[in-house]
């Protein structure tokens, strides 16, 4: 348990922020399998192209949602400010801004973990932000530019300065991308240079990995993202195992089919039929992927047009595997 400003957060563990991925349907999903925070998808701080049906998406509030929490990037610092003003207006809680996307499109355009080689305009950024709103202004990034230039300890204790009042740090640097494995040694630095709440991320993908990776840091929480991608019960087996020591089994393939059923429910409701069945494709390449038989299924289950055939697409996959299990 932590604070964010007035904000009491009940688990160490958090769902990253992910653009295309953190919609409300999933938000949804991982907050009721445990997930203390959990962030928006990314949303530009140019106010010019919120009214894009993409945007319009991603702007929208939870009203189930106790914490809201809208992430922001940009590089001028004005622009952010404005974002910051106008997403506390339409009901944000906290403001969280993006500095560890290491997207071309996003890092092209100076905003992003690209903005970590000018910590000038960090600081202005951060300075304008935090000014614009009365709500907690968090902030995320990696551990640096490049393996040469971990700056990380510096860009914290200038967040902490400039009144950012929780950090979450990926353990790679802009230029690392995905690649590799992430380092928690920057982080660990970074949790005896500031005060704040810090969140490790990066690679925690098991309940052991993740009290490891606590224990190494120091960090307040871990900060999980493509491990949650198809796997929502990492959050519950997660925060059971930092409160008890112990392992929970893993779902049952009756629980991950009617929780995968109700996810593509939840995104057909939310998005419309036509937008919601595309978006499907995704979720159900990451709940299905490793069990036999689901890379022939996803071919055929990527041709489906209509949400109803896809539910039962999906009944008759466990149907007939169960079978084949019971078989064996």
């Amino acid at each position: 348990m932590f604070q964010i400003g007035e904000h009491t957060v009940d688990s160490q563990v958090i769902l990253a922020p992910m653009a295309g991925v953190t919609d409300i349907p999933f938000r949804q999903l991982c907050r009721r399998l445990g997930a203390g925070m959990v962030v928006s998808e990314m949303v530009t701080s140019d106010t010019r192209l919120w009214n894009t049906r993409k945007s319009s998406y991603r702007l929208q509030k939870d009203q189930h949602e106790s914490l809201h929490v809208v992430q922001i990037a940009g590089g001028d610092p004005d622009m952010m400010a404005e974002a910051a003003r106008v997403n506390a207006a339409n009901g944000a809680h906290i403001i969280d801004i993006n500095m560890g996307c290491p997207a071309k499109k996003v890092c092209n355009k100076a905003a992003g973990s690209a903005l970590l080689k000018d910590e000038q305009l960090v600081r202005e950024i951060l300075t304008a932000t935090v000014a614009a709103v009365e709500l907690p202004v968090t902030l995320k990034i990696r551990t640096g530019w490049d393996t040469d230039n971990r700056n990380g300890e510096t860009i914290a204790r200038i967040a902490e300065d400039c009144g950012i009042q929780a950090l979450a740090v990926h353990g790679r640097t802009r230029a690392c991308g995905y690649k590799g494995d992430a380092e928690y040694d920057t982080i660990a630095r970074i949790r005896n240079s500031i005060d704040i709440p810090l969140f490790a991320n990066g690679d925690i993908n098991t309940a052991k990995k993740a009290q490891d990776v606590l224990n190494y840091t120091g960090a307040d929480a871990v900060m999980l993202g493509r491990s949650a991608q198809g796997n929502p019960w990492i959050f519950r087996e997660i925060s059971h195992y930092l409160n008890t020591g112990e392992m929970l089994p893993s779902p049952t393939r009756i629980e991950v089919r009617d929780t995968l059923l109700g996810h593509l429910e939840a995104l057909s409701d939310f998005y419309g039929e036509f937008a919601g069945v595309r978006i499907a494709r995704k979720h159900v390449g990451w709940y299905l992927r490793n069990r036999p038989g689901s890379e022939l299924f996803r071919k055929e289950f990527n041709q489906l047009e209509e949400a109803a055939l896809q539910q039962n697409a999906i009944r008759s996959f466990f149907s007939r595997t169960d079978k084949a299990e019971a078989a064996a």
